[in-house]
């Protein structure tokens, strides 16, 4: 697997928590920089973990260590164990996305959603997007990336769209500031409702909880809530992405949820694009259940394509 990127310049999950034996413990790739997330609410260290990627991946020339639980901003953005810089893009199908992973408590990149990705470059040439939550910008790079005609990211930080200009860039595409909007969720898209425009592609990727003066997400408990704030944005015979990953919110109930508002004539659920294998890996033996069973999607983050109909 990992030789099939050229250069180490892939992302890629190498150790998956809860299936392989510890859910305090989640280590990411990205290039040729490692992260090592520990949810442990006491971190007594992960030497003995750098020791073995060191040990077995040569080419590393970073590893990060981010204590998750931590009440230091800089433990939970990232302490290095080795190296000293990490690596500043990933490629993944040819394409080149910024990465900063000491910005945020997370990596910066989801590589859970590489599938999704890999959907949005084979089916979106000609359209309109709007990556809402867009966060540092790689589904609506990969839109681009597919030939889309128009592309709008907006998300609460702008230092989050800062990165994913630098994804654009990165790929050459004449993007402008007009391709990204700062702003709370809520605002953004009464505003865009009132000015009536429409997107081929809408993609719906919020963090699971999120509370502001505006509105407050709850993926667990509400996830309809925000699928029927964008729902007027769509286009007719357009695609609505839903990405919902919340660990607490079963795949059985979610799709009671979502088929309780697909009538079959205005929306219906068009498909499921599932996680990739290497965030699935479960250890024999070891493996641990989710706090909720996410069948029938492979993994807790759950993606479903709806499609809508206006007439």
């Amino acid at each position: 697997m990992l030789d099939s990127d050229s250069k180490h310049r892939g992302a890629w999950r190498l150790f998956n928590g809860f299936t392989e034996g510890d859910p305090d413990l989640v280590i990411d790739l990205l290039g040729r920089t490692a992260v090592i997330h520990d949810y442990a609410k006491a971190c007594a260290g992960r030497d003995d973990a750098a020791a073995f990627l060191q040990s077995k991946l040569d080419f590393l020339q970073c590893i990060l260590l981010k204590r998750r639980h931590s009440e230091v901003t800089s433990e939970r953005n990232g302490i290095l164990l080795y190296g000293e810089k990490c690596d500043s893009f990933i490629e993944e199908q040819s394409v080149r996305y910024a990465v900063d992973p000491v910005m945020n408590h997370d990596c910066s990149f989801y590589s859970d959603t590489r599938n999704l990705r890999r959907y949005l470059l084979e089916n979106m040439r000609g359209k309109q997007i709007l990556n809402t939550f867009a966060y540092t910008g790689s589904l609506g790079v990969a839109a681009a990336a597919g030939g889309a005609a128009g592309v709008l990211q907006t998300d609460l930080s702008g230092k989050f769209m800062n990165l994913a200009y630098r994804s654009a860039s990165l790929n050459g595409f004449a993007f402008t500031r007009k391709n990204f909007c700062a702003g709370d969720f809520f605002p953004v898209i009464s505003r865009l409702r009132r000015e009536q425009r429409k997107f081929d592609c809408v993609i719906l990727d919020p963090p699971f909880f999120s509370s502001t003066s505006r509105g407050v997400i709850d993926l667990a408990n509400n996830p309809l809530g925000v699928i029927n704030k964008v729902r007027p944005l769509v286009a007719d015979n357009g695609i609505l992405i839903v990405v919902n990953n919340s660990l607490y919110l079963s795949g059985s109930a979610f799709m009671e949820q979502l088929d309780s508002i697909c009538d079959g004539e205005y929306l219906r659920l068009a498909g499921t694009i599932p996680i990739p294998e290497d965030f699935c890996f479960k250890c024999d033996g070891a493996s641990m259940p989710y706090p909720a069973d996410p069948a029938p999607f492979n993994h807790p983050t759950k993606i479903v394509l709806l499609e809508v109909h206006c007439q």
